[in-house]
């Protein structure tokens, strides 16, 4: 047996509006949101008297991000908000995109950070944008169409 996709990335936010709009506006869409608590969630994650609100947003082709805001225990921050891309740990996603410009001033006009932005080669032109809560989303045009 192998590994079929991924199915979704898990992101643990504070303010899961916020976060959620930072989202839809790169142009996830999205497919639910629920609260779950319980013994059985508390098992599968390896905590006690759980409660979260989770909020699934998805790509146009199907791939997930998966936003959790928790309510009990409360989340525990780690390190700075605005870490540095080479801090351990998940740093960043990245999504394709048809127009970079476009979407890097969108974003912008939100009050978003652009971290940088540069032309890789002849292949790619790349953004890097940190939103809420420190997430950093990178953007990625392919010139090679």
């Amino acid at each position: 047996m192998t590994v079929k996709r991924m199915d979704n990335v898990l992101i643990v936010v504070d303010d899961l509006e916020a976060i959620k709009a930072f989202f839809i506006e790169l142009g996830l869409t999205l497919e639910g949101e629920t609260t779950v608590e319980g013994p059985e969630v508390g098992r599968l994650i390896g905590l006690e008297n759980v409660r979260a609100t989770l909020a699934m947003l998805r790509t146009p082709d199907g791939q997930g991000i998966e936003l959790d805001k928790y309510h009990a225990p409360a989340a525990v921050g780690f390190g700075p908000v605005a870490a540095p891309v080479n801090t351990l740990g998940l740093r960043r996603v990245m999504f394709a995109v048809d127009d970079i410009d476009a979407m890097v001033a969108r974003m912008r006009a939100r009050g978003d950070e652009i971290i940088g932005e540069m032309r890789y080669g002849t292949s790619y032109r790349l953004a890097y944008i940190r939103g809420p809560e420190g997430i950093i989303v990178g953007l990625a045009e392919s010139l090679t169409a």
